[in-house]
């Protein structure tokens, strides 16, 4: 798998694509959809802060809910710093902005470890408002420590992660978070979380309103798993996502022999590599109690590999 294909819609809108050039095209009203503003780096004859500026003149921004910024340059060359500068130039010009995904961007234009992201917390200390925030491309990216009392999602997309960005994450204070999902990544693209900085965010001590944690796209899948067995913050739950990763029988048997799982409303594991009796097991076990259990993407390890490489994640470069 790779991220193959823009979003059609994000925080319950219809994306719609600001068009560079739209004679005698009728824009929609501005709280209707999400509006996605990009260039193309090597195409376009206007820079993404003019975009950005033409947005502004023609929209009537106080009524903006959602924002998705896509290519904002060459990737590799220009952090995001370029994008959350503008934005906090004219904060005052979106009041109504309840959502931002920084960085939809697919393979085809950048690979995730290409994006060049920066310090986004400065976007949730102007924006007090917001209720979702969703990024993408772990290169550079930072989290200090920070305190928001509205973010009800929050979303980092990666190919790698650095360990030093899920503690901050964990040490920050969110008490309205709902929906918590990191893709952790692999270590031949910066992936350094270990189970030890997860551990914070099991506790589910700074997070009393979770309900959703999603802990994806990892190659240490199986001990993660492990983790969550005997996790506190599973309690409260109603979706479990160890999907995108390496998780087979191990991890599986783990979340098993664990504490009970049959609360959950969504239990997503797709994308893994557990046996097929080990999956006939983990239907038999919670299905009949009303959980959703995603067993798709069912992948074959590579045996003639290193041992090391025969399971891969579904997003890494």
């Amino acid at each position: 798998m790779t991220i193959s294909e823009h979003l059609q819609q994000f925080h319950g809108l219809p994306i719609f694509d600001y068009p560079e050039e739209h004679p005698g095209v009728e824009l929609p009203a501005p709280p209707a959809v999400a509006w996605r503003i990009a260039i193309e780096p090597y195409d376009s004859e206007e820079t993404w802060p003019e975009a950005f500026a033409r947005f502004r003149a023609e929209v009537d921004t106080t009524q903006v809910v959602a924002l998705v910024i896509g290519m904002w340059g060459e990737a590799y060359d220009h952090p995001s710093t370029l994008v959350i500068d503008e934005l906090l130039a004219v904060q005052a010009q979106f009041p109504a902005l309840r959502a931002l995904f920084l960085g939809e961007i697919t393979y085809e234009e950048a690979e995730i470890s290409w994006i060049q992201q920066s310090d986004v917390t400065p976007l949730l200390a102007n924006f007090p408002e917001l209720e979702e925030l969703r990024v993408r491309g772990g290169e550079h990216l930072a989290f200090p420590p920070t305190a928001h009392a509205k973010l009800r999602t929050l979303a980092v997309e990666t190919g790698g992660l650095d360990a030093a960005v899920v503690r901050d994450i964990a040490a920050s204070t969110l008490p309205a978070l709902e929906h918590l999902e990191i893709w952790l990544g692999v270590s031949n693209y910066g992936g350094t979380a270990t189970i030890a900085d997860l551990a914070p965010l099991l506790s589910g001590e700074r997070l009393p309103k979770l309900t959703y944690l999603g802990l994806r796209n990892s190659e240490i899948q199986d001990e993660i798993a492990a983790a969550v067995a005997a996790a506190p913050v599973v309690a409260r739950l109603s979706t479990l996502d160890l999907s995108l990763g390496t998780l087979g029988d191990e991890g599986a048997a783990a979340l098993l022999h664990g504490q009970p799982l049959t609360h959950l409303r969504t239990l997503d594991l797709h994308h893994h590599f557990i046996s097929e009796s080990m999956q006939e097991r983990l239907r038999k076990a919670l299905e009949p109690d009303g959980v959703s259990v995603d067993l798709t993407e069912s992948e074959t390890e590579d045996t003639s590999e290193d041992p090391r490489d025969r399971r891969y994640t579904a997003v890494a470069e």
